[in-house]
């Protein structure tokens, strides 16, 4: 399949830039950071999907130079905006790969907002207009970012209910408790795969297969990592009306005899369904099996739906107490929340379980929209932004210090002004800070070139990434 034409993937205004810049101009630095936002630390990841997918080898074709110059002229109206001969001269000098330098902190890190995670540079003076034309395109690193950060986030939140109010043993089947159900929430194929990444590496529960396709295909996966169970959809429950829904409960748990599977039950009446048909019916043949049965609501209230359930399922099925002090199921049953998932509603969620003694090892969740739609690059504020450059051959520190009038029409500083000069990134006993190149000459940069003059330098692997981000402490 044909790659997109590179020479289009940058916001209209970027095109006159080669002008725009001061006579002399021969080095643009530029820096990404998250300048903060919902969360006080961010994961970085996603920015070799990039790479290799729109710009290592060949970024362009002379047939991409032409169409882009034949759109180009329409968009503009004018022949002095786009200057053909900017890309031309890349594709006859470097035959297409780009001279520029980009150096990133490891794919995986757990970075506080506020500091440096990526740089990018031009290599030939030339093509000073280069690493801020390619913004467009690598400021969407903020997607996969933000939603790896989000299911961090969570994973945190579970982890810590877990601690309170879960067995032990419990804590192992932490991986499967959040599920990517947002493949039709997102707004293309592409999201689906990138976000689905993102969160495959906090967790291995998903019902979207293009995360894992992601990973195969640009983090060198030698394996799937989102996992999934039988479940049933509302078309299945329905199927007989509502005098048949028992039936197809039946149906169901003896089309899988073994192992887990789940089924969605509010298709009528949860409470009935929990009580005369999971808890009443077929009580019996749920905890004969060898697997567990997953009911799933999907209407209604999240908490007071969920704890009605509970209390009607430990009426039926009985519970045991744990050693924390909090009721859990029979193994044999579980209760999955995916309706209205998101990150406030899950601590919310979880409280009033812990308020009523509910252990946090009774339920899972599903997190569609909310994981991988109901996000935006001011979630937590990404930018990339200049910060030095070469004018007429002086050095230049380049930042913007803007001021912004309040509610009460005082001026205060913004919390978009920018960081000066080349940065480095370093790690001080554990703690990430973001000084200047010359500053901390001793202490190594965290940064390291990734991409440099059209060939990536360094290739992650899906494990190694999980491996490196287990590491920073929940």
């Amino acid at each position: 399949m044909k790659r997109q034409n590179l020479i289009l993937l940058a916001d209209a205004y970027k095109y006159a830039h080669h002008k725009l810049y001061y006579p002399g101009t021969s080095y643009i630095y530029s820096y990404l950071e998250s300048r903060g936002g919902q969360f006080n630390q961010t994961v970085f990841f996603g920015l070799q999907y990039f790479l290799k997918e729109y710009l290592q080898g060949q970024a362009f074709t002379q047939q991409d130079i032409d169409e882009a110059d034949s759109f180009l002229q329409q968009v503009f109206g004018r022949d002095d905006v786009f200057d053909k001969s900017r890309f031309q001269y890349i594709l006859d000098k470097y035959d297409g790969h780009l001279p520029i330098k980009i150096k990133a902190v490891a794919e995986g890190s757990v970075v506080p907002t506020k500091n440096v995670l990526m740089t990018i540079e031009n290599t030939d003076p030339e093509c000073f207009w280069l690493p801020n034309f390619l913004e467009t395109l690598l400021m969407q690193v903020w997607y996969p970012c933000t939603v790896a950060t989000l299911s961090y986030e969570v994973k945190k939140v579970i982890s810590r209910y877990f601690a309170e109010t879960a067995n032990d043993e419990a804590m192992a089947g932490i991986d499967f408790v959040l599920n990517d159900f947002g493949f039709r929430g997102v707004s293309s194929v592409e999201s689906a795969g990138i976000g689905g990444a993102a969160h495959l590496l906090n967790f291995s529960g998903s019902d979207n297969l293009a995360g894992s396709v992601m990973a195969m295909n640009y983090y060198n996966a030698d394996k799937v990592y989102g996992l999934s169970i039988p479940a049933t959809e509302h078309s299945i429950c329905t199927l007989l009306g509502k005098e048949g829904e028992l039936e197809i409960f039946r149906h169901v748990l003896k089309s899988f005899p073994t192992g887990t599977v789940a089924c969605v039950s509010d298709s009528y009446n949860i409470f009935r369904a929990c009580e005369e048909y999971w808890g009443g019916e077929l009580k019996d043949l749920i905890l004969s099996r060898d697997g567990t049965l997953v009911i799933r609501p999907d209407s209604g209230d999240p908490v007071k739906t969920l704890l009605t359930i509970f209390e009607i399922l430990f009426n039926q099925f009985g519970y045991t107490t744990n050693n924390k002090g909090y009721k859990v199921l029979p193994p044999q049953v579980r209760v999955i929340q995916g309706d209205g998932v998101n990150y406030d509603g899950i601590q919310t969620i979880y409280t009033a379980l812990k308020q009523n003694g509910i252990s946090a090892e009774n339920m899972v969740l599903g997190m569609g929209g909310a994981l991988l739609q109901k996000i935006d690059r001011d979630t937590q504020r990404y930018a990339l932004k200049c910060s030095a450059a070469i004018v007429n051959g002086r050095e230049v520190a380049v930042e913007k210090h803007p001021v912004e009038m309040n509610s009460q029409g005082q001026l205060t500083e913004s919390f978009k002004k920018s960081k000066a000069g080349k940065l480095k990134l370093v790690n001080i006993d554990g703690a990430y800070c973001t000084v200047n190149v010359s500053d901390l000459p001793e202490t190594p940069d965290e940064l390291e070139t990734v991409f440099e003059n059209g060939m990536l330098l360094k290739d992650f692997c899906f494990e190694d990434v999980r491996t490196y981000l287990s590491t920073f402490k929940i």
